[in-house]
């Protein structure tokens, strides 16, 4: 069979073509999926959001909207521009009472455990993939360019043929401006780009700077080899109010790591059980981990005490051993940090000097301190050490990262603090609010009832042994007895603040502190906010009180010497009979008379109270002037003997 030339050509050239149309398919095969019409242009940063498959759960209800189903899906996050996208994070928010049970890719920010509920929305951070390079400065490796977080969890209230998707997704790094989010069908996207209006900030350094809040962990890396590293953990405080009392430091491991030694702190619990039956003790098979601290995968930290601090084996660390007790600079900056050592062993495939991964989920609490949310670490720039010498040099870290943790203001029935009221101008005493630190037995009280006035004696007694006073004190000057009898406040300290007179010059007011816990406190605290009267502060004569201007003109109190010492609660001279006697101190403050200020109407009162840092719950009324009260029964009774008359007049 003959072929002409041209034939010959035209089959060569095909086949040439489709070799190359072949080859072309087969490196794309590992890009990125196939970008929706018209993002190709996106100059910024691509977010997707594509709904997977879900599945009915059990039980089995009849109410759709109670039915929970279990769904999957996925988001990806793709680097489009010329910068660097450091330390990225995301917003989701949901819409049908989501529970994510994981987030493969990712970590929640509020550093919640799996399963977390996300109905109203959640943040989340790039883990262990932080950052994403350019396309320019890697050749479009998606490895460094793009990251996927596989979503796992169960949603309610929705019927079978919908698509669940979440109400809206941005990008939640700061500097980018991101447009309402595109729906098709399954899938929703966006390209979020940066903010013209927003100056750049000029960077020289390869991470992210540092950045604020209220307390500030620094994770420094200072020795690294093949298998472990060396880590100075420093917790300072930055907030003027915050403060930790014997705080208790925890995380969670993420790639198996275990505690070999520490310095300046301990664990709560010697268990090396983990290593032994998991892969520390296969790979590690000739250490004897009988002298390794702790190998959980969420271990407890604690400060050591003072007597410590001077031991060469576990103490020697600056800022170290304090019995957990970090102060506000406002009160002593000195005592604003503290600081331990740790050494740390990884796991395959980690045997390389430069990986290092910092553990995620921080948390840190105190006692009756305030409640701390801690994000998750970013990198910054490795921190600079003075030379162990004493030479004027530095030495800086080998790596570091930042934990941010901001104070988050209790919600009701979550304080651990409360406020009471009286005033000279009414012989009743404004307890705290019911249940204002949680109820724990709603069976035997009522908590939705407002709590019952009591009597100024009454307050020197616990809960428990104040209902024959409130009930006593309600019949004398009829007011209603609630059945079942409001709960009590559970808090553990309470601070009452007492309006004692009014003069022609100023006004005065006595603060009372009582402790109902048995639980010393030393170096105590406490700062009040008012709500026009505060900038009038003159004196507190048994307590240290300074008033901050700059700070929304807070009265900080703190007590003198012999007065800075607030004891706990205390068994009555006879147990069987008296009850428990609470820790007392107290103090006259005044303050001078502002124009304008009506203090029998609400104005002396403090409108925040904060007791070692810990918001107090503040009671939702005030004591009312009886003078006032006594002019509406005179109105009343005029009104009432104007009547009778009038009556006996038509009949007569």
């Amino acid at each position: 069979m003959k072929f002409s030339w041209k034939v010959v050509a035209l089959m060569l050239f095909l086949f040439h073509s489709r070799n190359r149309f072949c080859l072309a398919e087969e490196s794309d095969s590992g890009s990125a999926s196939t970008l929706p019409k018209g993002q190709e242009s996106c100059a910024g940063i691509f977010l997707r959001y594509n709904f997977v498959s879900r599945e009915k759960e059990y039980p089995r209800v009849k109410n759709a909207t109670a039915q929970s189903w279990a769904f999957n899906s996925s988001v990806t996050i793709l680097n489009m521009g010329t910068t660097e996208l450091k330390a990225w994070k995301i917003f989701i928010r949901f819409q049908y009472n989501e529970i994510l049970v994981s987030a493969d890719g990712a970590v929640l920010t509020s550093s919640a455990d799996f399963p977390a509920p996300v109905g109203n929305g959640t943040y989340l951070a790039g883990y262990p993939q932080t950052d994403l390079e350019t396309s320019i400065d890697t050749a479009n490796d998606l490895e460094k360019i793009q990251a996927k977080v596989k979503l796992k969890g169960t949603q309610f209230g929705l019927r079978s043929p919908k698509n669940p998707m979440p109400k809206t997704l941005r990008l939640a790094n700061d500097g980018y401006r991101c447009p309402s989010p595109t729906h098709r069908g399954s899938s929703m996207y966006l390209c979020c780009v940066k903010d013209s209006k927003l100056k750049a900030n000029k960077t020289t350094t390869k991470f992210l700077p540092r950045q604020k809040g209220d307390l500030l962990i620094a994770y420094d890396v200072t020795q690294a080899y093949v298998n472990n590293y060396l880590v100075e953990i420093t917790i300072e405080n930055k907030n003027a109010l915050g403060r930790l009392d014997h705080w208790n430091l925890t995380w969670e491991w993420t790639r198996g790591e275990f505690i070999d030694k520490l310095k300046g702190a301990y664990v709560r619990e010697l268990d090396v059980s983990d290593c032994l039956n998991g892969k520390a003790g296969n790979y590690y098979e000739g250490m004897d981990f009988s002298s390794v601290l702790n190998c959980q995968k969420r271990p407890i930290l604690f400060d050591l005490p003072l007597a410590k601090a001077n031991d060469t084996q576990m103490g020697k660390i600056p800022y170290c051993c304090r019995n957990g007790t970090i102060l506000p600079t406002t009160m002593d900056g000195t005592k604003s940090k503290s600081a331990f050592q740790m050494q740390v062993y990884k796991l395959p495939p980690d045997l390389n000097r430069t990986v290092i991964y910092p553990p995620q989920k921080w948390k840190i609490v105190g006692v009756l301190n305030p409640d701390y949310k801690c994000g998750s670490p970013i990198r910054v720039d490795p921190t600079k050490f003075p030379d162990p010498a004493g030479l004027e040099a530095i030495k800086p870290a080998i790596a570091s990262w930042q934990i941010v943790c901001n104070i988050s203001r209790p919600t009701k029935g979550n304080f651990r603090c409360c406020v009471t009221f009286s005033a000279y101008y009414n012989k009743s005493i404004i307890p705290c609010d019911t249940c204002a630190c949680g109820c724990q037995d709603e069976l035997k009280c009522n908590p939705s009832k407002q709590a019952m006035l009591l009597p100024a004696e009454a307050l020197l007694v616990p809960f428990n042994n104040r209902s024959k006073k409130a009930i006593a004190w309600a019949t004398i000057h009829h007011l209603k007895i609630p059945k079942p009898l409001p709960c009590g406040d559970n808090c553990g300290v309470s601070v009452h603040w007492h309006v004692s007179s009014v003069y022609k010059q100023g006004w005065a007011a006595r603060m009372t502190l009582f402790n109902w816990r048995r639980l010393n406190f030393e170096n105590w605290f406490t700062a009040l906010q008012f709500k026009k009267a505060g900038s009038g502060f003159q004196k507190m004569y048994s307590f240290n009180a300074t008033l901050l201007s700059k700070l929304n003109n807070t009265i900080f109190v703190q007590g003198i010497e012999g007065m800075n010492y607030l004891i706990g609660l205390t068994n009555g001279s006879n147990p069987e009979k008296d009850p428990a006697v609470p820790g007392k101190l107290q103090s006259v403050v005044t303050f001078k008379k502002k124009a304008g200020l009506d203090i029998a109407k609400g104005y002396g009162f403090p409108s925040k109270v904060f007791f070692n840092g810990e918001e107090c719950a503040i009671p939702s009324r005030i004591p009312v002037s009886s003078v006032v009260r006594f002019s509406v029964n005179l109105s009343m009774l005029f009104v009432c003997k104007l009547a009778s008359f009038l009556l006996i007049q038509h009949l007569n």
